[in-house]
């Protein structure tokens, strides 16, 4: 049963009315189901989910700008016997804007994945394992993945090469025990940990220290995103309790931890996106490989959750994947003004009084340009673990799922919009962490009105899927263990 409740606490309407003052801190709408325009699920290795960014600030190491991009959505656990793994042949990319550029939805620079594959064995059919993998890239890993990291500076084109790392195993089961409760390839995969000493063998093992003080990790994780998103795209008929349409699966995940003074210093709201690109140009060639050369030409983008999904119509789907932020305020941002989701929902649900369907200001705030905002200069984010009564690993103090509407903010060095010393959201939308249920704030958004500070009208909403069915780590790469192939569950 779809319930909504009006929400009208001094201290919650006080915080929207500061969100609502500033474009930097605009309420966001929906999330990611990770199939968001028709040609890019032809293209799964390129298809991206979701991106992340946030400050983090750990005792006794330097102030970090932590952005990840996960790609290759829906991947069943334990298939065989080819897996899901980076693509070769796609350049992926995060992207961060600094000063002017962040208004303008221009990238200042870009840090490139790049991989490549090899086997150990080509005359077998055991792809991935040949034994037990005791150790990331041991003889038992026949498929081995290696990536290089690299910095490009778009104002100057200097290119800065930070490093490589290696990309671990997928989690199989049996070859695979060390991702599993009591390393047992039977059982489970592991819960969230609040240590770096606590993480599996073989993510510890594939946290890779670059250059700079930058640190990354590539790899197979679970898919933290959770919603009923079948339910909201079937006809808004949400249900309770709802059902994650995530739940059980993995996908690729790429993380990287940016020292600060990489960007500029804490003194500033930097933007994040993401995309990835292919070469223009591929020459099939029989029995041998296909051959692909010639530009790069970007094939998929993701900033904020759902804008392309949920509110870009189906003309311009494609055509969102393949333009950069720049070009969001002169193609797109009738979209986000004019949500359809807000008129399907008056439609459907009947909503009284009804949500406001033209000059959503209050939305375009947040998707043009479609970039994440994250304030750099408040103290490191709290932290979703495997939920707040956890024995071993609990959300920390003060998280909350839902950011701002659960009393979740954290105080600024450069921005006052609430004229409340500077207390801002301390998840989304300011940056986005593993962990914040972005559906059920965005669906409220939506629903309310919340264009006049002076006057609100706030319907908090929900589909009903509260939490992620892994818990998630309080230490990088943050993500929570992929799912086991012999032993997992979808809701």
């Amino acid at each position: 049963m779809y319930k909504l409740f009006q929400r009208s606490k001094r201290g919650l309407a006080f915080l929207l009315v500061a969100l609502l003052a500033t474009p930097l801190m605009s309420v966001p709408s929906l999330a990611s189901s990770h199939m968001d325009a028709p040609l890019i699920t032809r293209d799964p290795s390129a298809n991206t989910t979701d991106v992340y960014a946030f400050v983090d600030e750990e005792a006794g190491q330097q102030k970090s700008l932590v952005v990840a991009l996960g790609v290759y959505p829906h991947q069943e656990p334990g298939i065989g016997p080819n897996k899901y793994n980076f693509d070769d042949n796609v350049l992926y990319q995060i992207h961060v804007a600094v000063g002017s550029d962040v208004a303008a939805g221009r990238a200042t620079f870009s840090y490139q994945f790049r991989f490549n594959t090899t086997f150990r064995n080509r005359n077998t059919i055991l792809q991935s394992y040949t034994g037990v993998v005791q150790n990331v890239g041991d003889a038992s890993q026949n498929l081995i993945q290696r990536y290089t990291v690299t910095k490009v500076d778009n104002r100057t084109r200097r290119i800065t090469p930070l490093g490589q790392g290696i990309v671990p195993p997928n989690n199989q089961g049996n070859a695979t025990p060390f991702y599993n409760q009591g390393d047992n390839g039977e059982n489970p995969a592991k819960a969230g940990v609040a240590a770096e000493g606590q993480l599996d063998r073989y993510t510890q093992q594939s946290i890779a220290n670059l250059s700079r003080g930058y640190v990354s990790f590539a790899g197979q994780r679970d898919d933290g995103f959770y919603a009923d998103i079948q339910s909201v795209f079937d006809l808004l008929r949400l249900r309770s309790p709802g059902k994650d349409s995530q739940g059980g699966f993995n996908l690729h995940l790429m993380a990287l931890d940016i020292p600060i003074q990489e960007l500029g210093g804490d003194g500033q709201v930097v933007g994040v996106y993401a995309t990835t690109s292919r070469q223009g140009i591929k020459i099939l060639r029989g029995h041998d490989d296909p051959i692909e050369f010639g530009p790069f030409v970007q094939v998929a983008r993701q900033g904020n959750p759902l804008f392309n999904e949920g509110l870009v119509a189906i003309a311009d789907k494609d055509r969102y994947s393949r333009t950069s932020p720049t070009a969001d305020r002169e193609i797109f941002s009738r979209y986000a003004l004019q949500p359809e989701l807000t008129r399907l929902a008056n439609a459907i649900l009947g909503l009284s009084p009804a949500a406001p369907e033209t000059n959503r200001t209050d939305i375009a705030g947040i998707f043009i340009p479609d970039l994440i905002k994250v304030d750099l200069s408040t103290p490191g984010v709290r932290f979703a673990g495997n939920g707040p009564n956890d024995p071993v690993n609990p959300d920390d103090p003060g998280f909350s799922r839902l950011s701002i509407f659960g009393g979740d903010v954290l105080r600024s060095r450069i921005q006052d919009p609430f004229r409340n010393g500077g207390f801002i959201p301390g998840g989304w939308p300011n940056g986005r962490r593993f962990g914040d249920d972005v559906v059920d704030i965005g669906v409220t958004a939506l629903i309310s009105d919340l264009r006049d500070p002076g006057n609100l009208f706030i319907r908090v909403a929900g589909d009903g899927v509260d939490t992620n069915d892994l818990g998630f780590n309080k230490v990088f790469p943050y993500e929570s263990t992929p799912q086991n192939g012999r032993n997992h569950s979808h809701p």
